[in-house]
């Protein structure tokens, strides 16, 4: 009995063998050298190249994940092995069972925020934005006033938190002033991101952190003065800077794959960092198009005068 015992074990062993192998060294060489090379990986992300397994979807193909760390960010890639480690290759399955765009879109929770534009539109900007980044003010001032004359009465504009702080050290105060604004009245939020991003000099000009801060709160106190908030209310969520929701926009953020600023969704589609307005233009006219919408016309811009 014993002996069967031991037989069984040694049969588990040598299937468990033809499922995972640990691939050997020289091939986890070759293909930590192949993804280093391909991807430009910088010297301190990891490479783990994991157990090599059948593959159950290209048949006489093996499969092996390979797992990057670049500093607790990880993510894993799945590549195909062929059969006499000659070949490597990645495949990107696409489920067409559901559209792309709009499964994107329905990760980004807009709940309680302040919008612009035409209520319940069909087309929908999201703007992850940063008070202290200065191509995030460079595309708010396209988008306010110029694309927002356009479009304003057919799309509607939500703004999202995602503050850098490792390079922007008020930012994170700035999001959590204007969500202050936001919980009280709309507008005071917007006309908050307005006056914010169109002075950042003014608040970059304090010596010191704490008087940075100081120049922030007395520009949202300012708007909600402005617009009649409460403002008991308003002081004591200033003083809490309770970042809670800031920070559940930001992992938010980084699981859409947004790592700079700014990157707008526009119905799903991803727009990184400053584009031209002619982009943006093209981007909202496909969505309007897909969404059953008529598109604005478009007024040629003047010709510039010839030099004499």
């Amino acid at each position: 009995m014993t002996l069967l015992r031991r037989s069984l074990f040694i049969l588990l062993v040598i299937c468990l063998g033809c499922v995972a192998q640990s691939a050997p060294p020289d091939l986890v060489r070759k293909i930590e050298h192949q993804v280093r090379t391909f991807y430009s990986l910088p010297p301190d992300v990891k490479v783990t190249v994991g157990a090599v397994t059948p593959s159950s979807e290209v048949p006489g193909y093996d499969s092996v994940v390979v797992k990057l760390d670049d500093g607790g960010k990880q993510k894993d890639y799945t590549f195909l092995l062929s059969k006499d480690r000659t070949t490597m290759l990645r495949v990107t399955k696409f489920d067409l069972s559901k559209d792309a765009y709009t499964d994107l879109m329905s990760k980004i929770d807009v709940t309680g925020r302040p919008s612009r534009g035409a209520k319940g539109a069909k087309v929908v900007v999201v703007n992850f934005d940063d008070f202290e980044c200065p191509f995030c003010s460079r595309m708010h001032e396209t988008l306010f006033p110029e694309i927002f004359k356009e479009y304003g009465d057919r799309v509607t504009f939500i703004y999202k938190d995602y503050p850098l702080a490792e390079i922007h050290p008020w930012a994170i105060h700035a999001a959590v002033d204007a969500g202050c604004l936001a919980v009280q009245n709309g507008d005071a939020f917007w006309d908050f991101a307005d006056y914010i991003h169109a002075n950042k000099q003014v608040i970059d000009s304090g010596r010191t952190p704490d008087a940075r801060f100081d120049v922030v709160d007395k520009m949202a106190l300012m708007q909600g003065q402005r617009h009649n908030v409460d403002s008991s209310k308003l002081a004591a969520c200033l003083n809490a800077q309770n970042e809670d929701q800031v920070r559940a926009s930001m992992k938010e953020a980084d699981s859409l794959g947004v790592n700079a600023t700014p990157t707008l969704f526009i119905n799903g589609q991803k727009i990184d960092g400053v584009v031209p307005i002619n982009e943006l233009r093209a981007a909202l006219d496909t969505a309007l198009r897909d969404a059953g919408q008529p598109v604005p016309v478009h007024i040629p811009s003047a010709p510039a005068p010839a030099s004499k």
